[in-house]
């Protein structure tokens, strides 16, 4: 099948997106979604043992240093879900266990502004969450991750925010991505605010982040735990930060198929959204489920100018408002490349030893 290095069989699974309103403040719909997934994360969160984390004193005290303007919302949502400290030191985000992907990004700018993006994990391992929430006074929708995190986003505003992993082995002291992500859409209306904004937040690992607003100000920011933030007036990026650091990871996630794949639609000058987005639906931007255990889970597109993410699928399309307050199911059954069972409830390999526990 795909040379996977456990065993795996294809099986049919059920991804049931889905999107929730969380209101003005956190609470009985935040709690009821993240104790359906909090078995998973405690087990991702506790994977390497005797391994400390952070005391909940710290990922407090980190929270209110680097990201104050959240710390009510923390507050909030900690008590939420029951307000121990397991949960609490979790939901922080911070210097949390390693944590890979692949994925691929390109934007348009003005008058066309759009943001996509392709996530690729294992199917078994997927919130499929598209959170809204209107806490501390912005609108913010995307999806989520870790609770509160987000993987992909658009505040009322008008500014998207995404992110791929960076392709780096190095780990150090910082957030998740996700929070950053939900802090910069919290923060900013524009890609210049959230540029400077990232620049000063440290990160624990590397990711690349691709940021467009409203006016079609699009670039992508190289962030990492061990060097400063590089950002270039780019327009697509998948899983390296200029050269290949990691080759185990860049083969098996074929960033760089899919970045020449990028660069090709950008020679095109007339390249339209429909067209963009029709190109992230096929290979090799596209990675059927039964090919990889990091296959396609969704594709988002946002555009800024129109307030919406669409959530796609060859032949399927489910369309949600950042301001508006629609709720609702779009399940999908399909058949993936699932890791055996005692390998889901232990832990899912990665290249050269990273490996996920969710």
């Amino acid at each position: 099948m795909s040379g996977e290095p456990f065993p795996v069989s294809v099986t049919e699974v059920v991804l049931p997106f889905r999107c929730v309103d969380a209101g003005s403040r956190p609470g009985p719909s935040t709690a009821e979604q993240f104790d359906r997934a909090w078995p998973s994360y405690r087990r991702w969160f506790l994977h390497e043992g005797e391994l400390p984390r952070a005391s909940y004193a710290e990922s407090r005290a980190a929270l209110r240093r680097w990201m104050p303007e959240l710390l009510a919302d923390y507050d909030d949502l900690v008590a939420a879900v029951g307000g121990d400290d397991l949960k609490a030191r979790f939901l922080s985000h911070w210097c949390p266990p390693a944590l890979v992907a692949a994925c691929s990004i390109a934007m348009l700018g003005s008058p066309r502004q759009l943001l996509v993006r392709n996530y690729d994990y294992p199917a078994v391992l997927s919130d499929t969450l598209a959170l809204r929430t209107h806490w501390s006074g912005r609108t913010i929708l995307g999806m989520a991750d870790c609770g509160w995190g987000l993987m992909d986003g658009m505040n009322d505003a008008g500014l998207a925010v995404s992110i791929a992993f960076g392709g780096r082995r190095a780990v150090g002291q910082g957030f998740g991505i996700g929070l950053v992500v939900r802090y910069l859409l919290h923060m900013a209306a524009t890609t210049d605010r959230a540029v400077q904004l990232l620049a000063g937040l440290p990160v624990h690992m590397s990711y690349n982040v691709a940021i467009v607003d409203a006016a079609g100000d699009r670039r992508v920011v190289h962030v990492a735990p061990d060097r400063p933030a590089r950002q270039e007036w780019n327009w697509a990026t998948c899983n390296r930060q200029g050269d290949t650091e990691w080759p185990a990871h860049a083969e098996y996630s074929r960033t760089v198929e899919r970045e020449e794949a990028l660069a090709a639609l950008a020679l095109d000058p007339g390249l339209d959204a429909g067209e963009l987005v029709s190109a992230f639906l096929r290979p090799p931007l596209h990675r059927s489920l039964t090919e990889s255990t990091w296959g396609t889970i969704y594709t988002a597109a946002y555009r800024p100018d129109r307030g919406t993410l669409s959530l796609l699928w060859p032949g399927d399309e489910w369309t949600l408002e950042v301001s508006g307050d629609a709720e609702g199911e779009h399940p999908r059954d399909e058949l993936a490349l699932v890791p055996d069972a005692v390998t889901v409830r232990t832990q899912v390999p990665r290249p050269e030893g990273i490996a996920v526990l969710r």
